[in-house]
């Protein structure tokens, strides 16, 4: 594997301004990385030497475990930053953090933080590549990848298929990102939701936008639930959460609307019962468990290509 990708971008910020050849890029070094959790020996030493810094300022599990795992796994020496053990909670600005950890010199930042722009800013601030592990309401740009990673390895493709992205659409970077990647990459993509949780103009990204989730569902290849953010003050835009899952919930009957080989997937973490039910997710259309796994192969990919990584797989 040389350096000689379709990809010349320094960070990695959003899907917004990706061409279909760059997504392509680092899906296919993904499917590359994949294999080695399968080794008895999950390392390869392509950033060995290089120091990537995970700061999350807002709290997460699998994202920031992700990012841990697919760094050590590339043997970079890894340093994590959470929001309790920063000195944001002393009063810190994040740019006085930033050249903070400049100063510390390391090759990558991969940063989660609760406003919108958050990583944009910090490049600004210091020499090393940004990765947005998810920024406020505006994008998530790994979590589209590993999705789009997930349908690509169970439909063969991404181009064609219609793609519906249901729950809380105005909150979710998740849903922003995908719109996005699966766009680019010829898809056709439907947004469902109540119509409190559907932005104003979201036909405007290119989707089909329905305030109902049955005729969303119609004809569907690939169906992803999106959790309420109830803490985003989601929950004060309908009655609650027994309702949302009785008119919005993804259950058995509704999903027989999809095709018969459609799949289920989920960004994580679940609100079971609410937004699908256990036998949904657990069911064998599921493939949730399959994005984990592609999750860190997909990061790898991400370091890799940031990191100017070599000798990807040996």
């Amino acid at each position: 594997m040389t350096g000689a990708h379709a990809f010349s971008h320094k960070h990695l910020l959003g899907m917004e301004h990706l061409s279909a050849e760059e997504i392509t890029t680092i899906l296919d070094l993904g499917e590359n990385f994949l294999e080695i959790a399968n080794r008895s020996i999950k390392k390869v030493p392509t950033l060995r030497g290089k120091t990537v810094i995970n700061l999350f300022l807002e709290p997460s599990t699998r994202t920031r475990t992700s990012f841990e795992i697919a760094a050590k796994r590339l043997s970079a020496d890894g340093v994590n930053f959470t929001a309790a053990s920063s000195s944001t909670t002393k009063g810190e600005t994040l740019i006085d953090t930033a050249t903070n950890l400049d100063a510390m010199s390391p090759d990558i930042v991969v940063i989660r933080h609760a406003q919108a722009g958050s990583p944009l800013l910090l490049t600004k601030h210091i020499k090393a590549a940004v990765v947005n592990a998810g920024d406020g309401q505006h994008e998530h740009p790994t979590q589209a990848l590993l999705d789009a990673s997930t349908i690509r390895a169970h439909k063969g493709k991404i181009e064609g298929l219609t793609v519906v992205i249901c729950g809380d659409i105005d909150h979710s970077r998740v849903a922003r990102s995908n719109i996005f990647a699966l766009r680019k990459l010829g898809a056709r993509v439907r947004v469902a939701g109540p119509r409190s949780l559907l932005p104003l103009g979201i036909e405007s990204l290119g989707v089909e936008a329905f305030d109902r989730v049955e005729p969303a569902l119609e004809g569907a290849d690939v169906v992803m639930m999106l959790r309420i953010q109830l803490e985003r003050k989601a929950g004060g835009r309908f009655p609650n959460t027994r309702e949302y899952a009785r008119l919005f919930g993804l259950n058995a009957r509704r999903l027989a609307l999809a095709k018969p080989d459609a799949i289920v997937m989920h960004p994580g973490p679940m609100n079971r019962g609410v937004e699908i039910s256990p036998e949904v997710a657990d069911g064998p259309r599921s493939v949730i468990l399959d994005q984990v796994a592609r999750g860190v192969a997909i990061r790898m990919a991400v370091l890799y290509l940031l990191g100017g990584g070599s000798d990807a797989v040996e």
